[in-house]
């Protein structure tokens, strides 16, 4: 039995175009209905028939839905969830996508008080955008951390969870506090330091621009990679996780300074057990099936 027979999806970003691609292909009798707040976006997922119905309002989007899956950036979360209060049925579950969830979590209650809120993150992506983006496989083998409040219905948790292993994830359950302190260190500050490396040697007035992209070697090519994720997005994640990405940021200057010395002093004892653990790590989630065993992150070389 399908957990849901009506879905809605506001935003048709990378995961929103993702996520109806996904259950397209694996709950084909699912009706799914989507809205985003750009008409230009409407558009395009009217021409790639993404949806059964595309609504030009958010409201309109949500009248029969048995779920609603917000796709849109972390701070746009109450509003949107405002947008659609008088028009949501009322055994509907509301559920998000969001990599912050405390706030997340926060701003759904205050905007749609006595609803269902399950709030997820699928922790999957890429660095591109926008309904084109997207592909039924994101999600395969990957997580998605729930973070459902303490007092929420157990049946509605299951069947979002159920949701999430039709389209292909595996699911863990979280406090949601845990989840932002978690996905600071995962996710948040390596975005952060991708944008500041690739940031300061855009700005170094020694090396011109065309060098830096001549000359970018495999560490900086990827450092590129995630500096080039959706700037709104990520900008909302940095302001909604700021307590745990700031703590996180601490810790990590603080091992900084502890390497700066390490090579000034030159300690090479203490740089090699460095780069042991960090090997380590890898291997570690290769072997959790987290990423690609292959050289150079599987890329093909002729």
């Amino acid at each position: 039995m399908l957990p849901f027979a009506r879905i809605s999806i506001i935003g048709v970003g990378l995961i929103g175009s993702s996520l109806a691609r996904a259950i397209r292909a694996n709950m084909p009798t699912v009706r799914l209905t989507g809205h985003d707040a750009d008409p230009a976006v409407r558009d395009i997922a009217r021409r790639i028939d993404l949806f059964d119905d595309v609504a030009d309002s958010a409201g309109a989007a949500v009248t029969d839905a048995d779920i609603v899956i917000l796709c849109v950036p972390v701070r746009a979360m109450g509003s949107v969830a405002r947008e659609i209060a008088d028009d949501l049925p009322a055994d509907a579950i509301i559920s998000d996508v969001g990599s912050c969830k405390a706030e997340i979590l926060a701003s759904l209650t205050a905007a749609l008080p006595g609803r269902t809120i399950i709030p997820a993150h699928p922790v999957a992506g890429t660095e591109n955008s926008g309904p084109e983006a997207g592909f039924a496989t994101l999600f395969n083998g990957r997580w998605c951390i729930m973070t459902p409040p303490a007092d929420a219905d157990p049946t509605a948790v299951e069947r979002v969870a159920e949701l999430w292993r039709r389209v292909g994830a595996q699911v863990e359950t979280m406090d949601a506090a845990h989840h932002d302190l978690v996905l600071a260190v995962t996710s948040h500050l390596p975005h952060l330091i991708a944008y500041t490396i690739v940031g300061t040697a855009g700005d170094l007035e020694s090396v011109t621009r065309s060098e830096v992209i001549k000359y970018s070697a495999g560490g900086f090519r990827d450092f590129t990679r995630i500096a080039a994720s959706d700037p709104t997005m990520w900008r909302d994640v940095f302001l909604s996780n700021k307590d745990a990405v700031l703590e996180m940021l601490q810790r990590f200057s603080e091992d900084l300074t502890a390497l700066q010395r390490a090579i000034r002093w030159g300690d090479g004892d203490a740089l090699f057990d460095l780069f042991t653990r960090t090997r380590a790590i890898r291997r570690s989630i290769i072997d959790e099936g987290q990423d690609d065993p292959a050289p150079d992150f599987g890329r093909k070389h002729v």
